[in-house]
């Protein structure tokens, strides 16, 4: 019986509390295990052993500990940077950079040694086999290491993209580059690049290949050699260039709202009002038409923003971005006419609403 609670590092945000995934969570499920005599293989993380200075490692290690002091056949897989066809976390930050012509890299990051998504799942199918060995502990990495730079080159390459250029960040810049990904996780978003990243950055993620090869027979596989085998199509240069750019898009479109909405009730209001009336309305019934749309474009905004609440806030985005444009024309058409072309902007709005909503799922 295989139980994992994700490989993936450093993902820890607003809402997740590691020991409770990590420690208490896991536990529950090892105790049961226990009582119904089940072989438990248990994805934990590369070097949890050696460092922890995250709560994420911290936990790791203790959920690790957790299993180990129980009586029931038990295998611990602790694999590094895990490399497949779907990305997620880590590789999927790795394939997003590959985009960049100009990479920045940040200071004090430590070897990665990637290890391919099958290596793992031949581990978990080897130790799920009767009479296979049980009660060890082994690291699932890859057979060489790379800087962060280096990993990246892979992806770029793989990509069929000329090598970037790259550049060392600042540490003071790097330093706000981590607290803004602390701040964004406030809103429920997981960040690859936040405080947590950072410390386990400098740990890097390396170990012994040869410990799975002695056990198992399984020799992890040169990961360039494993991406030229599936060279990457389309569908991958799409989502390495959309990874940052989507990010950035989700940001400019809640401050668009938000910022139309704050407009509309400061040196806009009048301006506002005066362009409802102009349908042949009251001035009470176009104040507060001002005041209704203002409030909506700010409450819009503001769900954008937060990620338990962003698809509800896109489809908002889209349907008063319809009824804007329905109303205007109704009530003001030479908007349409408008050299600023006010109602005409209203298209692009709603593409890039469109294109938000069909990206919205990381996984």
């Amino acid at each position: 019986m295989p139980s994992s609670t994700a490989p993936a590092r450093s993902r820890t945000g607003r809402g997740i509390r590691p020991r409770s995934v990590h420690v208490s969570g896991a536990g529950a499920l090892f105790r049961a295990c226990a009582r119904v005599g089940v072989r438990v293989v248990h994805l934990s993380a590369v070097g949890v052993d050696r460092e922890t200075p995250t709560a994420f490692s911290r936990t790791k290690l203790q959920g690790d500990e957790a299993l180990m002091a129980l009586d029931l056949d038990w295998i611990i897989l602790r694999p590094s940077v895990v490399v497949g066809r779907a990305a997620y976390g880590g590789s999927a930050l790795l394939r997003g950079l590959a985009s960049l012509a100009w990479l920045p890299v940040m200071p004090r990051t430590a070897p990665l040694q990637l290890v391919h998504l099958d290596d793992l799942v031949d581990a978990v199918v080897f130790f799920l086999k009767p009479g296979a060995p049980s009660r060890r502990v082994v690291e699932i990495v890859g057979p060489k290491r790379y800087r962060f730079d280096q990993s990246v080159a892979l992806f770029r390459h793989w990509m069929r993209w000329p090598p970037a250029r790259s550049f060392r960040v600042p540490a003071w810049l790097a330093g706000a580059v981590y607290r803004t990904g602390d701040f964004v996780s406030l809103l429920g978003w997981q960040p690859p690049v936040r405080s947590t990243a950072r410390h386990e950055m400098v740990r890097g993620a390396v170990g012994d290949p040869a410990q799975l090869t002695e056990l198992t027979g399984i020799v992890p596989r040169d990961l360039e050699t494993a991406l030229a085998r599936e060279p990457a199509s389309v569908q991958e240069r799409w989502f390495s260039g959309l990874y940052l750019l989507k990010a950035v898009a989700i940001v400019v479109f809640a401050l668009f709202w938000v910022a139309t909405g704050l407009v509309s009730l400061g040196p806009g209001f009048e301006r506002g009002v005066n362009l409802v009336m102009e349908g042949g309305t009251s001035r009470m019934i176009a104040v507060l038409a001002t005041l209704s749309g203002a409030f909506a474009d700010i409450v819009i905004g503001v769900a954008i923003a937060f990620r338990r609440s962003h698809r509800i806030g896109l489809y908002a985005a889209l349907g008063i971005s319809i009824a804007y444009a329905i109303i205007g024309t109704i009530l003001v058409p030479r908007l349409w006419f408008d050299p600023l072309g006010p109602m005409l902007k209203i298209a692009p709005v709603m593409m890039l609403n469109l294109m938000l909503i069909a990206i919205r799922e990381d996984r």
